[in-house]
């Protein structure tokens, strides 16, 4: 395996490094103690490609890789996970029409990604089923006109506040079918062309086609600030044939797939934390002095630092070979995605726990990044599948 980047690979990771540093770093505290939606980096980071990095070549004009598109999330959660967070998931919304969308979907609801810097939501989670898909009892029902008609509620839909299309995973015919479909509510449907920009503490957005989408109060999380959550209600929303992507009951193999790709970029997001906490803590203890000499140079912390490193570095290795996997489309694919995003939430918990405590007093305090960034940590472990879901698929891909 080479570990050499490619020459675009190296120019992707120029531009989102330079981003970070210029236009994540100096406020990423004070829009964190706001709890303030990053709008304004987010727009930034469209104008310069890091976001929508599923849609595919014959809409955008080039195509990112899956490997590519690691390294860019890492890099970009290096700045801020909630971020980085904010940003994957209009790809996690996208690429199961990238995939499986005719041409006349790809146009339709993947050209507004590319002509604005439109956010969009990927609704699968709900009140009673988390991990558990098929539990799910959102539903569509087809009406006397041939129609369908969508109602349910979705829960912990990130960028729902802000989004302009829906990506929503939903059951057929009845709460309890077997059979799962996903369908787009379409930005151009919605909004005639408006951004949406301005935080809103709930909104009920009345559908041209029929129907209402209503989006809850932001939740105020433990953290990921940076990142909108909040609930997503459909009431009798009208869904016609051309939104409904691939088969209409083939949607559950829609979804494992997306949440194939998803892990190892959720991976890239704990290792980028991960690694920030590592530098963060490696500055302090180069700074700070106790008995004489400075932390870094006492045994104890030096372990530490050695125990952090290497967790950042086996993690690193784990998401490289996931991505690689999800990019060949290896059969065991799922089981590298999964082990990548259990190992990469390790070692964010590990160095953030770790860090704040070689920051001894001062970790604890609020102005002090590493705080935020053991808050941050929290999720990683959760979304996208707890590690003992993780746990499952690996088990039974080995068996």
């Amino acid at each position: 395996m080479d570990f050499n980047l490619t020459d675009n690979q190296q120019m992707y990771m120029d531009t989102v490094q330079k981003f970070v540093k210029n236009e994540m770093l100096p406020d990423v505290m004070k829009l964190e103690r706001e709890h303030a939606f990053p709008r304004h980096i987010i727009d930034k980071a469209w104008e310069i490609g890091l976001l929508n990095l599923s849609i595919p070549e014959s809409v955008k004009g080039y195509e990112v890789d899956i490997v590519s598109t690691a390294l860019i999330v890492k890099e970009l959660s290096y700045g801020d996970s909630g971020v980085s967070t904010s940003a994957m998931c209009n790809d996690l919304a996208n690429v199961v029409i990238a995939q499986y969308g005719t041409e006349d979907q790809k146009e339709a609801f993947l050209r507004p990604f590319v002509e604005a810097p439109i956010i969009s939501s990927f609704c699968l989670t709900e009140p009673g089923a988390g991990s558990d898909n098929m539990a799910m009892t959102t539903f569509m029902r087809k009406s006397a006109d041939g129609k369908y008609i969508l109602n349910g509620e979705k829960s912990f839909i990130t960028n729902a506040s802000y989004a302009s299309q829906f990506t929503v995973f939903c059951k057929v015919g009845n709460p309890g079918s077997l059979m799962m479909a996903c369908v787009i509510i379409p930005y151009d449907s919605i909004y005639n062309g408006e951004i949406v920009s301005q935080p809103f503490d709930a909104r009920e957005i009345t559908v041209p086609g029929g129907g209402t989408v209503i989006t809850g109060k932001p939740e105020d999380k433990l953290g990921q600030r940076l990142s909108n959550t909040a609930t997503v209600k459909f009431e009798d929303v009208v869904i016609e044939d051309h939104q409904i992507v691939g088969n209409r009951r083939l949607g559950f193999k829609y979804a494992i797939e997306v949440l194939d790709y998803a892990r190892p970029m959720v991976a890239a997001i704990g290792v980028g934390l991960a690694k920030r906490a590592l530098d963060v803590t490696l500055e302090y203890t180069k700074e700070r002095k106790q008995f004489g000499h400075r932390i870094c140079d006492m045994p104890v912390a030096r372990d530490t630092l050695v125990e952090m490193w290497k967790k950042v570095e086996l993690a690193d290795l784990a998401l490289m070979k996931a991505a690689f996997k999800v990019q060949e489309g290896a059969d065991d694919r799922g089981m590298y995605a999964s082990m990548a995003k259990n190992v990469a939430a390790e070692a964010a918990l590990f160095c953030t726990k770790e860090g704040l405590h070689l920051h001894g007093g001062y970790g604890f305090m609020s102005e002090y990044e590493i705080s935020k960034l053991a808050r941050d940590a929290q999720i990683i472990d959760i979304y996208e599948g707890v590690r003992e879901v993780q746990d499952m698929i690996i088990g039974r891909e080995l068996v």
